[in-house]
């Protein structure tokens, strides 16, 4: 596998679009022909020629995949992997790979996990509304003010990101769990006193939950109604994974509701939001544009990793992070 291959960079133009395609496209090996766009099906020339397909946050479907018979490789810039019809890979037996073992994201999506839990902890967003309002909010907002030492958080998937966010959970003298089909070692439980619980018993006990699982046909709508229901009313949500893990009316329900105490979330469904997306107007929500992958320091950890899975295959080497 050493004869040139021609590569198809797509970067949807909410994560740069050509301008990152283009910096992602020179730190690719002599041996690949790099063509950017910024849909897959922008260029159906460079689609039915390409042998790798490098996507950051731009949907390959099933049609895509059909086009493209010479497709050896599918590597996702990014954790998530749902925005890639995996079905039809799986069937051709192109490997559909993304940047897990990397590490590239854990540290801002941590850092945007406890930005998001701190906000809501302290009350941040309606006391700087407050004030820029001329309105001296402290015997307002005061009752509802908390602390997160002392909190048991519960962790939805302890993988490489939530062992981060656990690692942070210990500074802040916080108790944790985590759930998922996943056990961690015996090691990692106790160097972060982490306790494996079932999902309901985790929803049941937590003070803050926070989402950090992929989104398969098996997660979506993971919190739905019944489970949001099984949440103390003090309870707080938190989602830096992918939006569709939450059933978002229900959760906007319980919020408006109160039986939910509020939200933080930098994930969507659909991204970008529509206007209609109700939790937009919920009460006590903190929402960030999906930033928690997009530092700087990140975007360059997350292009150099999914460029040196895919010249590494390229080369003849078996791909890493191989999800289908």
């Amino acid at each position: 596998m050493t004869d040139v291959k021609n590569v198809l960079a797509v970067v949807s133009p909410h994560v740069g679009g050509r301008t990152a395609g283009a910096a992602l496209a020179t730190l690719f090996p002599g041996q690949a022909r790099v063509t950017v766009v910024e849909t897959a099906d922008e260029d159906p020339v460079a689609l039915r020629e390409a042998h790798v397909v490098v996507t950051g946050l731009g949907p390959v479907t099933a049609g895509h995949i059909a086009a493209a018979p010479d497709l050896e490789l599918i590597q996702c810039a990014s954790h998530g992997f749902d925005y890639v019809d995996l079905e039809p890979a799986r069937e051709r037996g192109v490997p559909v790979c993304n940047i897990g073992s990397s590490g590239a994201e854990k540290q801002n999506v941590a850092e945007q996990t406890f930005a998001l839990m701190l906000a809501l902890a302290k009350q941040l967003v309606p006391a700087h509304t407050a004030l820029t309002e001329a309105d001296w909010a402290l015997p307002r907002l005061q009752q509802s003010i908390t602390e997160l030492s002392g909190k048991t958080l519960g962790i939805v998937g302890l993988g490489h990101i939530g062992e981060e966010v656990a690692r942070r959970a210990v500074a802040f003298d916080m108790s944790v769990v985590y759930a998922g089909p996943t056990r961690a070692s015996a090691e990692t439980e106790a160097r972060l006193g982490a306790r494996h619980v079932e999902l309901d018993e985790l929803l049941r006990v937590s003070d803050y939950v926070s989402l950090h699982a992929p989104l398969t046909e098996a997660t979506r709508h993971l919190l739905d109604a019944e489970r949001l229901a099984l949440l103390k009313p003090t309870a707080f949500v938190v989602n830096t994974s992918r939006g569709a893990l939450i059933d978002q009316d229900a959760l906007a329900d319980a919020l408006h509701a109160g039986t939910l105490a509020g939200a933080g979330l930098d994930v969507f469904d659909p991204e970008p939001p529509t206007p209609a997306l109700r939790l937009l107007k919920a009460p006590n929500v903190v929402l960030s544009p999906h930033v928690a992958g997009v530092t700087r320091e990140t975007l360059v950890r997350i292009a150099l990793a999914a460029v040196q899975n895919a010249a590494a295959f390229i080369a003849g080497e078996p791909p890493l992070d191989v999800v289908s």
